[in-house]
């Protein structure tokens, strides 16, 4: 989240951007919203959506985590 004079500030992903970020399809994107494994996606408005930063960070993380510490 961003800060904005003492304020936290929410940031929303595009969907060009989390690509970006997780290298991946957006059919991909999609497939692993449904099975439970990827951030949910925010309906903004009829013909768009977004995701939230933070959770799609955490989710990096966690493949960075499991990488790092694999079981």
């Amino acid at each position: 989240m961003l800060s904005n004079h003492g304020e936290i500030v929410m940031r929303i992903l595009s969907k060009r951007q989390v690509q970006e970020l997780v290298l991946y399809s957006p059919q991909h994107i999609a497939r692993l919203e449904k099975a439970g494994k990827f951030p949910k996606r925010i309906k903004l408005g009829p013909n768009r959506v977004g995701w939230i930063e933070d959770e799609v960070l955490d989710w990096l993380q966690k493949r960075i985590d499991e990488r790092e510490n694999p079981n």
